[in-house]
């Protein structure tokens, strides 16, 4: 699935060049893989979530449609779409689960590598073929955990969804059977216009959760497909909050789950 190369919006702060490639040796993360695959988040996960929520529910107005729809048990991976860097905590700040992020390795550099690896967070270096993110990631849903990933990557640097998606997630979701939950993050590419004390609205809308049949050694086209299927339902959820706002999308939520209740009486 790809999409026409689109410039950034005018209205939005630039984002630096990335360093795509991580010079470091992998021996650098076993450390954090080692304390991601045996560990649970500790008390570093709790402080950053009531302090990052603080923030964005007081400056960005953050506003979380159907949790409930993330499970509260069994392994989940939680698929967001990507635009700035405060989406690790827009998604996890939303939901009961404590959700364990595969993060870019520059991320983790002193002293942040201490929080992110004490919060849960685990490295992926992108440009490599990194086995290690995904044993860390498959042990942690083997467990029964929350797992995190972007399904464009990288973030967006155009304020739109992003042009390409890699078949990373497809590959984490065939491997280990688990449940996906598509997530929109909408008004998110406007963060970085903090600086201009600009403080846009932010929405975040779990969907529908997903299943694969479980595949031990997918190809890269089977890895290709679902990766696409998944972001097929991303898109739709953005596109809807795009179209019809916040306010609208919150309604039509609210009505969905009376349905059920309904149906189901």
């Amino acid at each position: 699935m790809e999409h026409p190369q689109q410039p950034p919006a005018p209205d939005l702060t630039p984002i630096k060049e990335q360093v795509y490639r991580d010079p470091r040796p992998k021996e650098y993360f076993d450390r954090f893989h080692e304390r991601a695959r045996t560990r649970e988040p500790d008390l570093a996960y709790e402080i950053v979530q009531t302090l990052t929520g603080l923030y964005a529910w007081t400056f960005f107005r953050l506003r979380a449609i159907s949790p409930e729809k993330v499970p509260a048990s069994g392994p989940v991976i939680v698929a967001p779409n990507h635009s700035s860097f405060m989406d690790h905590f827009f998604v996890g700040m939303s939901i009961r689960r404590k959700v364990r992020f595969m993060a870019k390795s520059q991320l983790f550099k002193r002293p942040m590598q201490f929080v992110f690896s004490h919060g849960g967070v685990f490295p992926i270096r992108r440009g490599y073929r990194d086995e290690d993110a995904f044993i860390t990631a498959e042990t942690i849903l083997e467990k029964g955990g929350c797992v995190g990933m972007y399904s464009e990557g990288g973030r967006s640097r155009t304020g739109n969804l992003g042009e390409k998606v890699r078949p990373g997630i497809g590959r984490l979701a065939l491997q280990s059977g688990a449940t996906i939950v598509p997530v929109a993050i909408h008004g998110s590419s406007k963060v970085r216009n903090w600086k201009r004390l600009k403080f846009p609205a932010v929405t975040v809308q779990y969907g529908d959760p997903m299943r694969f049949v479980r595949v031990s050694e997918p190809t890269r086209d089977q890895q290709q497909a679902v990766a696409n299927a998944i972001f097929v339902e991303i898109r739709k959820l953005y596109d809807a909050l795009d179209q019809h706002g916040r306010a609208a999308t919150v309604a039509r939520a609210r009505e969905e789950r009376r349905s059920g209740r309904t149906a189901t009486a």
